[in-house]
């Protein structure tokens, strides 16, 4: 199930829009000002992001604005009552995905959230972990993995060949500084960390199990 974040300091819109999109089956999390977007934002992963612009605290321009800087390009659509050619302009400068101007009518919304969407669904599974294919992103019973890009581009590439092996001039491609010694520390350090069997296939390369 999709996962959304809401922010919006009108309860009456909210609570609407919350209703609705759960009946269509996405998980929707609740905002009432800019501050309390940014914690919801660090604490967990969403799929989308849904933001007004004239909330409390901390608007959600330069909301958007904070997370681009921070490299959280999670998609995003603006809901807003501000039609001006100058907002809508402002909002796809902060990085915004999308611009819906209110009033709307909530069967536009979910058809714009799902064109966003869309693309996300698409990830693949090995044993506890999932890899979502588009933003790269590791999971690990739902939760978020951080490993180093390294290690990260490592997992994810055995994990996008199972159950074929991945050869070793691919992953050596991946090191900073490639060499058998290096390639093989970092397979140990991702067995250990992980609790994952890799295979080493003699005259070709690796592959998880």
């Amino acid at each position: 199930m999709n996962r959304l974040l809401l922010l919006e300091d009108d309860p009456n819109l909210a609570k609407t829009l919350i209703k609705y999109l759960k009946f269509n089956n996405y998980e929707v999390d609740w905002a009432k000002d800019g501050e309390e977007a940014v914690e919801l934002s660090y604490v967990n992963n969403y799929h989308l992001y849904l933001f007004d612009i004239n909330v409390p605290l901390l608007n959600g321009i330069d909301l958007l604005k904070s997370l681009r800087d921070a490299e959280d390009f999670t998609p995003t659509i603006i809901i807003s009552a501000l039609v001006d050619i100058e907002s809508v302009t402002k909002g796809f400068m902060a990085g915004a995905d999308d611009y819906l101007k209110k009033p709307f009518d909530p069967e536009e919304l979910l058809l714009r959230i799902k064109v966003k969407t869309a693309s996300l669904q698409e990830s693949i599974t090995f044993k506890a972990y999932e890899l979502h294919l588009q933003s790269g992103e590791i999971f690990h019973k739902g939760e978020p993995l951080f490993l180093g890009s390294v290690q990260k581009g490592i997992f994810s590439t055995l994990i996008k060949n199972q159950p074929n092996p991945v050869t070793y001039d691919e992953l050596m491609n991946l090191l900073d500084k490639p060499s058998e010694n290096a390639l093989r520390v970092n397979i140990a350090k991702l067995k250990k960390a992980l609790n994952i069997e890799i295979k080493s296939i003699r005259g070709v390369g690796y592959k998880i199990i």
